[in-house]
């Protein structure tokens, strides 16, 4: 296989990624491909190319999406207005369907464009192959789930054909009502389930930052605590901390924090002595 034809030019160096390709070439990375970070097309097509480049170089990835300024564009449409608790949208049976069909329709688009690049993308969600069982998070959220299981059969399949599983995150109860899922919950849920070398969580920002605002590269559970009770990791990032470090307590070997809209962060972090973001380790 020829590395110089399949690697982007401003991707991680090819002495590198040799050494990591033989590291991962036997586990399984999780990606989570966080909504805010999929408005720009630019960055999107980016993050495709990286599929593309982990699939063709034999590396086992799973993808779960978010959508959130997607749903958020459909409901506005709508004239639906959006109620939040705790950061989890409020969800009654006219915005379930919505965001069912917004997830749905953002999947298919991941696939097709992977096809498109020459890698063969599976769709997962509730009308296809659901792999997620959920149990309602809390009433007063309407159809927000929580996951209780993860068909990881499904997954094994797709991925020895060499294919790569898109999930949205989406489940089924025990009626078969679909649910909307927080996708780090989501992503967290399948990598425990898998028990995943890596997660990696694609957002816009850096990673975690310390008190200077200067980003950790490593970090560990206890250093991470210690940051929350400090308020060095304050509101919108403690839900995100808070699934890494239950992924780290249950099998994950590590979470990586990346910027999703710098190219190829995802290739950097798996194929680089740097890394892209902030690692979390048990």
């Amino acid at each position: 296989m020829d590395l110089k034809n399949i690697l982007p030019k401003n991707g991680p160096p090819l002495s590198e990624v040799n050494k990591y390709i033989e590291k991962y070439k036997n586990d399984l990375i999780v990606i989570k491909y966080g909504g805010n970070v999929l408005i720009d097309r630019n960055v999107f097509n980016n993050f495709i190319t990286d599929l593309y480049v982990l699939n063709k170089l034999g590396l086992s990835t799973i993808v779960v999406h978010g959508g959130g300024p997607r749903i958020k564009r459909e409901l506005e449409k709508s004239n639906i207005q959006s109620k939040f608790i705790r950061g989890l949208r409020v969800t009654d049976k006219n915005i379930i369907n919505i965001v069912e069909s917004v997830l749905i329709d953002f999947n298919d688009d991941i696939v097709e464009n992977l096809n498109k690049k020459g890698s063969k993308g599976v769709s997962i969600h509730t009308k296809n192959s659901n792999i997620i069982g959920v149990i309602p998070e809390a009433e007063e959220l309407g159809f927000v789930g929580i996951p209780t299981s993860v068909n990881n059969e499904i997954i094994f399949n797709i991925l020895e054909q060499n294919k790569v599983p898109i999930v949205s995150p989406l489940g089924l109860d025990k009626n078969s009502q679909t649910y909307n899922i927080n996708g780090d919950t989501a992503a967290m849920a399948i990598a425990k389930s898998l028990k995943a070398r890596r997660l990696l969580l694609m957002t816009n920002v850096d990673g975690v930052l310390n008190k200077e605002k200067k980003l950790i590269e490593e970090i560990s559970s206890s250093e991470i605590l210690e940051m929350i009770k400090n308020e060095t990791i304050t509101e919108g990032m403690i839900p995100k901390i808070n699934a890494c470090l239950d992924a780290v307590n249950n099998g994950v070997t590590g979470v990586g924090i990346i910027n999703g809209t710098k190219k190829h962060s995802c290739l950097w972090e798996i194929f680089s002595d740097k890394g892209a973001g902030t690692l979390i380790r048990k």
